[in-house]
């Protein structure tokens, strides 16, 4: 009986170790780097809550994961990994970067934001490996509005255009340095898209 029983977990012992190194490798093989909870939980198609924070807790004492804050890790060194995906992945909601930050990129403002800018559908605020990410709330209507948005692959990012759009939406008295940098055209035809609600004469050159 002895017998039988070691030559069965000698079978069960490398099934578990393969099964182990499949989850490594569906991990490293993704593009994406950085995953909160629920995406392993999809990713490793573990339905037991108590199996995957296990499997997290084994991949983090390995090194293999990387807690970034509870619930959320990434599988290389944040220095790797751009900092507005990781701060729109932070936000853990549909978000695209806008108002200061890309105003400020285009020289449409030129005083020093501290903050990566956003709009996404909560309000929210996060330090991670000393950047700080602020994301202001939107309406769904306006959010999931696509009007000046450009997906650049890992995240979103507003049009100069929607950016002054957005951010006359959450202060219609917002000074902009550069005024003449702006296609007043283009963010009168974002408004009467997306933001349809704001008053006429908001946008002066």
């Amino acid at each position: 009986m002895s017998i039988i029983a070691q030559s069965d977990i000698s079978g069960i012992l490398p099934a578990i170790n393969k099964r182990n190194t499949s989850k490594i490798d569906i991990l490293l093989k993704q593009d994406k780097k950085i995953f909160h909870t629920k995406d392993l939980e999809l990713l490793w198609g573990i339905t037991n809550k108590s199996t995957l924070h296990t499997a997290i807790l084994r991949y983090v004492q390995k090194k293999i994961l990387i807690p970034i804050y509870r619930g959320f890790y990434a599988t290389v060194p944040l220095e790797k990994i751009n900092p507005i995906e990781l701060g729109t992945s932070a936000i853990h909601n549909y978000a695209y970067l806008s108002t200061e930050t890309v105003l400020s990129q285009n020289g449409i403002i030129f005083q020093s934001i501290e903050a990566y800018t956003f709009c996404s559908g909560k309000s929210k605020k996060i330090r991670i490996n000393g950047n700080v990410y602020m994301s202001r709330q939107l309406k769904d209507e306006y959010l999931f509005n696509t009007e000046g948005i450009v997906d650049k692959g890992n995240y979103k990012t507003a049009t100069p255009e929607r950016a002054v759009a957005d951010m006359l939406y959450f202060n219609p008295k917002y000074y902009f340095d550069a005024k003449d940098q702006i296609n007043w055209n283009k963010v009168a035809d974002i408004n009467r898209v997306c933001y349809s609600v704001i008053k006429k004469g908001v946008y002066k050159k």
